[in-house]
């Protein structure tokens, strides 16, 4: 969907009408949250966000993924598979799925972990298991109280923030922001704005860490990309923060095309953006998630280059530490010992 302009804006009177709604919304996604879930029997650590929309959760998740194999650990990706026809559980496998399979997220990250997707997130759980997971990572799901989370890190865009603050339909939040903010064992801001201070004031209010990272250009699709002009497109939660990093690397942006987040791209308009690039001589080039969604569409043509980034965090150690703390504690839990 694409988010609608009205939840980043402080007073707007769509939002104010559609507040009865967001209430009810609310109160529903609280009541949710509070019921009891399943405990999957390894450490799980969830990767989430309070609102609708792309924040940085994937690249969070493959930075976790490598702390993860750095501490000794096999992790597994749960994901749900949003924008995929299978209900699974099954492990994505890039030479038989495709994005409209089990969804562009989870065809992008299993190039760098094994990824279960699942509907049902207890037969994802069993499935990754049974794959020799040691920890799993659930992408989304913050919200979702089917399995016992052994810690829950949030993703935020600085820059961004968290919109209006009101709850869907009249702002982003998933459910009411102090019911999400007691279930918070860990803040994560990506970037250098102050649009999230108050929320991360709040989370070191209540003795919980607030981690700073930022997304750093792969030098690779920098240089493929130096001294040309391009076209980029994406359809992404906020194809805006794509495109400002295109041009903080030095790229030459001379087109942008957004797109609504998870887009599936049509013959037509795959045709229109290579018309559009050929006539003036621009390069293609779009997000590692959005590639993902055109791989095996029909008339997806040679030449587009995807610009892929990295979540670097600021200060890795205490990162490090931190998780190290959430895989201690979970397993104490339940057994004990280490």
């Amino acid at each position: 969907m694409r988010e609608p302009a009205f939840w980043y804006r402080p007073r707007s009177p769509k939002s104010h009408l559609l507040r009865p709604l967001g209430a009810l919304y609310g109160a529903i996604a609280a009541r949710r949250m509070a019921r009891k879930g399943f405990d999957a029997g390894i450490p799980v650590i969830c990767v989430g966000n309070y609102h609708v929309g792309g924040a940085g959760k994937t690249p969070s998740v493959l930075a976790l993924t490598k702390l993860l194999r750095e501490l000794g650990e096999t992790p597994v990706v749960l994901s749900r598979g949003y924008g995929g026809r299978l209900k699974g559980p099954v492990m994505v496998d890039r030479e038989r799925h495709a994005a409209v399979d089990v969804g562009d997220e989870p065809l992008m990250m299993v190039r760098d972990v094994p990824v279960a997707v699942a509907r049902d997130r207890l037969d994802g759980v069993a499935l990754a298991k049974s794959r020799g997971a040691t920890v799993i990572l659930m992408d989304d799901g913050f919200q979702n109280p089917r399995i016992i989370k052994d810690a829950s890190l949030i993703v935020i865009d600085s820059e961004r923030g968290l919109g209006n603050g009101k709850v869907f339909p009249a702002g982003p939040l998933r459910a009411p922001l102090k019911v999400q903010l007691a279930r918070t064992d860990a803040l994560v801001l990506i970037g250098d704005g102050n649009a999230a201070d108050d929320v991360a004031a709040e989370i070191t209010a209540r003795d919980k860490p607030v981690l700073r990272a930022r997304l750093r250009p792969d030098a690779t699709s920098v240089a493929l990309l130096s001294g040309k002009r391009v076209l980029a497109f994406a359809g992404i939660g906020d194809p805006g923060r794509f495109f400002r990093t295109l041009q903080s690397s030095g790229i030459d942006l001379a087109r942008m095309r957004p797109f609504a987040d998870h887009h599936m791209f049509t013959q037509a308009e795959i045709a229109a953006l290579v018309a559009d690039a050929q006539r003036e001589q621009l390069t293609l080039v779009t997000t590692e998630k959005d590639l993902a969604r055109l791989r095996g569409s029909e008339g997806m043509p040679d030449g587009i280059v995807p610009f892929a980034v990295q979540l670097e965090f600021d200060d890795s150690a205490a990162l490090r530490r931190l998780i190290g703390e959430y895989l201690y504690k979970a397993r104490e839990r339940r057994f004990g010992r280490r």
